[in-house]
């Protein structure tokens, strides 16, 4: 039996229906849940692949739970953000609206999305049954450039790169994702792993 689903758009008009239905189906969802593989790479230098899982709420907080390499954690309680490396046994703390950090704009999973604000020059194509969709970043201030999705005929990010003014890739690939899980809000407190320090504190 097939399973409805909307049809891939076969023209400029339809472009706008692609990018209402990404909007309506992470600016309605409260909590998400996903996880995640993520790769980075500058100047032709590629660092190892890094996995997890990855928590949102409303508004902008956000854990980033990584099981390779283990221990290591990304928090955001919507107002500050956290970045602990256990190898260095060392966390760095800013604010979340002054992070330059490339994991941050994920926020946007959970806030008002709003493409025409945030990206233009738009382009899409097929990709097999998903849609693949690139846009350009409005504003020159940011640490991105553009930005690459590849979503599911149910509008379901599956695939995220994001582009820096340096010329960096970061690649996301998202799978098992479940919107509105229920959580606890106590994930996005910050506590201190035992034997760490905040790096901005070294000296004192």
């Amino acid at each position: 039996m097939l399973c409805a689903a909307p049809a891939l758009p076969a023209n400029d008009a339809d472009l706008a229906r692609l990018l209402k239905g990404i909007e309506q189906r992470y600016n309605n969802a409260k909590s998400l849940q996903v996880s995640f593989n993520e790769t980075y790479s500058v100047g032709g230098r590629e660092r190892p692949s890094e996995s997890g899982m990855l928590t949102l709420r409303k508004p902008g907080r956000m854990r980033w739970d990584y099981q390779n390499p283990p221990g290591k954690l990304f928090l955001s309680d919507g107002k500050q953000v956290y970045l602990y490396t256990p190898q260095d046994k060392k966390v760095e703390r800013m604010k979340l609206k002054e992070t330059d950090d490339y994991r941050a704009p994920l926020a946007f999973l959970l806030g008002k999305l709003d493409f025409s604000r945030e990206f233009q020059d738009f382009h899409w194509k097929p990709a097999g049954a998903d849609y693949d969709l690139t846009a350009k970043a409005r504003s020159q201030n940011l640490p991105y450039d553009s930005m690459e999705m590849v979503v599911t005929p149910d509008y379901r990010i599956k695939k995220l790169v994001v582009t820096g003014q340096d010329g960096s890739l970061l690649t996301f690939l998202f799978d098992a994702e479940r919107v509105n899980p229920r959580v606890d809000d106590t994930i996005f407190r910050f506590h201190m792993p035992e034997g760490a320090k905040f790096a901005d504190e070294e000296g004192e």
